[in-house]
């Protein structure tokens, strides 16, 4: 690729870097909007998370069409498509508002999940190939990463400052400048694509069909495990800070601009981690990184169960004052809130050391696992939505034993169930 080619990427690779972004933005949307589906609609916290469940879901649908499709139309006109199901989605989701439909937003939530999942096969390998492969590939693709943790910062928070106080005229109308947000970028990255010729990633072909070389795959016991522990980790990522966000508005009484921030803290955590782990991925292996993190990311959990929630402490979080205004200060919320969002520096590294580990000695069954683990991403909506059932059966403490089940599992296949015991498999 020349330098002059490079140039004329920029504005490519600033698009990819927002979409990638905007993946985190509308699937973390989901979260924070079920405090507003509870109290619009009057149902159940498993009901509110439904929002949530359906944008995952749609991963399970769309997991493997989503291969087949960037196989046959490449990955330029992959991401047009996406780009446009996202606009699509978003939208709907703002007609749910107008027609007060909770029907109408789980549909739009639905659809949008069809975009997220495009969008995640088709972001990496375009940042790498914009970049140049290699090291360059690589270094746009942690910028991208980035971008997406800080995107997961802000949408709490912002849909908390929009919502301002939890009333029984809250509705999904107040958070529409992010719909309008959502839609804009999408729509602007669309025309800027679209205008544009990009290099499309390099993929090998392979004469076996898609469906041999997935059953070839799934007779690695180690490759199993680690579709199943992309299933728990999801889950365990998305439903520690999004039920927390409801716990903490529905049950302690905590104002959703202040619980806003105070979750959106756990995807800054995720961010932080993120850059640690790259700096020390060289060094330390992805079994043990797993390790440690999944036992930390216990401890933490266990704590936060078992605390009473009647121990406050101060942190810092934007607020409204006595005159509406907003500005920072400190607000009292329970000590397992600050246990919960440190599990963010735990969760942060393990999608990368999951995969690295599950997916070794694969060699030509790579690009077909690759498929399954997009199809069972699933789990961030089913396992929040299992955590949903619980707080309505037992209260919110409770159901996190969802969530220190699901790191107990990551622990077990960080330890044992990672080890690749069928080296007999021919894989050229």
């Amino acid at each position: 690729m020349t330098q002059q080619n490079k140039q004329n990427y920029l504005l490519p690779i600033i698009i990819m870097v927002f979409l990638f972004g905007m993946i985190s933005f509308v699937t973390n949307l989901a979260a924070p909007m079920g405090k507003i589906l509870i109290t619009q609609f009057d149902v159940s916290p498993a009901m509110g998370l439904l929002g949530n469940l359906a944008n995952f879901i749609a991963y399970a649908v769309m997991g493997i069409p989503g291969g087949i499709m960037l196989e046959r139309l490449g990955y330029k006109k992959t991401a047009l498509i996406a780009i446009a199901i996202g606009i699509v989605g978003v939208f709907i989701q703002y007609l749910s508002g107008g027609q007060q439909s909770f029907v109408i937003y789980l549909i739009g939530a639905f659809v949008a999940g069809f975009s997220m999942c495009l969008l995640n096969m088709v972001v990496n390998p375009m940042l790498n190939t914009l970049g140049g492969g290699g090291n360059k590939g690589n270094q746009l693709i942690q910028v991208g990463g980035s971008f997406n943790s800080v995107m997961g910062t802000i949408t709490p928070m912002l849909v908390g400052v929009l919502v301002g106080e939890i009333t029984k005229s809250t509705s999904i109308t107040d958070v529409y400048p992010v719909l309008f947000i959502a839609m804009g970028v999408f729509a602007f990255a669309f025309i800027v694509l679209g205008l544009s010729t990009l290099p499309e990633p390099h993929a090998e072909k392979v004469k076996e069909p898609l469906s041999s070389l997935m059953l070839g795959a799934l007779k690695f016991r180690h490759f199993v495990l680690g579709a199943i522990a992309i299933f728990v980790y999801v889950g365990v990522e998305v439903g520690t800070p999004g039920v927390l966000d409801l716990w903490l508005v529905k049950e302690i009484g905590i104002a959703p601009t202040i619980s806003g921030f105070v979750c959106g803290t756990y995807w800054f955590l995720m961010l932080i981690g993120r850059l640690v782990g790259a700096s020390i991925g060289d060094k330390v292996s992805s079994k043990l990184m797993l390790t440690i993190t999944s036992i930390v990311g216990l401890i933490l959990v266990a704590l936060a169960m078992l605390l009473p929630v009647s121990t406050l402490i101060n942190v810092p979080v934007l607020q409204t004052n006595a005159v509406g205004a907003l500005g920072f200060g400190l607000a009292e919320v329970p000590i397992n809130a600050l246990l919960l969002l440190l599990v963010g520096l735990c969760t942060s590294i393990m999608w990368g050391g999951i995969f690295n580990l599950a997916v070794e000695g694969l060699g030509k069954y790579l690009a077909a696992a690759s498929g399954i683990f997009m199809v069972l991403v699933c789990g961030g909506g089913i396992l929040p939505w299992i955590q949903g059932l619980i707080v309505s059966i037992a209260g919110y403490q409770i159901s996190y034993l969802v969530i220190f089940l699901g790191l107990a599992y990551l622990l077990y296949y960080a330890v044992v169930g990672s080890k690749n015991v069928n080296k007999d498999i021919p894989v050229e």
